[in-house]
């Protein structure tokens, strides 16, 4: 299959990898910053375009891999073959920016969090949809060399899928983030807490989250909760998210 990338970041990049690894072509990358598309162009042996006017017409896929507020603008400007299968990675854009592309158009959305480093054999869910049958069956039988497990979600489902990303990573990521500096105000190495991390981790293969809570919160310990709260009057910030949280937790689980 010929592919051509549309993006030169981290999910452009990973995507052009594997597919690459995969035995497929990728006959154009495309990028207006240059330098971004010669370096992942030569890493798939790929042309660099920099018009987006330029691009070829008649390709097999193209995959818009940019920033949100990019790909609808784009969009306007690309008219490809009606045979061409047209997709984005965007979790939050709906499918139908892509309508006047191609009569084949749909979404490839990682459910991961992308870097161009990352190891190629680690696994990359996806949540896709199409605009008919065929595209779902052609974007389920790309899933199956791109990553481990695969759900179709229509544009609604998918905006949801990604605020559920945004708790399950970036926000859990600041709490590490205050964890560290905790930890850092009293010279103690964070990495201690790496242990209780990766067994919360293990606990949610088989458990659903509200099942694995365990601290003063759950127990109802108000009294360890103030000791907490009294040390962390000093940062205004750590004291509100430590209570608002605390509260939750006292109040939803029974």
């Amino acid at each position: 299959m010929q592919v051509v990338i549309i993006g030169s970041g981290n999910v452009a990049t990973v995507l052009a990898i594997r597919l690459k690894l995969a035995g497929h072509t990728i006959v154009e990358v495309f990028s207006k910053t240059e330098l971004h598309a010669k370096k992942l162009a030569e890493a798939v042996n790929a042309n660099v375009v920099t018009h987006f006017q330029n691009l070829t017409t008649t390709a097999n896929l193209y995959i818009f891999a940019v920033a949100d507020n990019a790909i609808e603008i784009l969009a306007h400007q690309l008219k490809v073959q009606e045979k061409s299968l047209v997709i984005h990675t965007a979790g939050s854009v709906s499918m139908q920016v892509l309508k006047n592309c191609s009569n084949n158009y749909g979404v490839l959305y990682p459910i991961q969090s992308i870097k161009k480093e990352m190891n190629n054999s680690t696994p990359i869910p996806f949540a896709i949809d199409g605009c008919n049958k065929n595209v779902v069956n052609s974007l389920l039988s790309l899933t199956q060399i791109l990553g481990e497990k695969v759900v179709h979600c229509n544009d609604e489902q998918r905006l949801q899928l990604h605020i559920a990303a945004v708790f399950a990573s970036n926000f859990v990521n600041y709490m590490y983030w205050q964890s560290d500096v905790l930890c850092s105000n009293k010279n103690i190495d964070f990495n201690v807490l790496q242990p209780l991390i990766e067994e919360t981790a293990t606990r949610l293969k088989t458990k659903k989250p509200y099942e694995v809570f365990t601290g003063p919160a759950v127990r109802k310990d108000f009294t360890t909760i103030n000791k907490h709260l009294e040390l962390l009057k000093k940062n205004k910030n750590q004291y509100e998210v430590y209570q608002f949280l605390t509260d939750k937790i006292v109040e939803d689980i029974k």
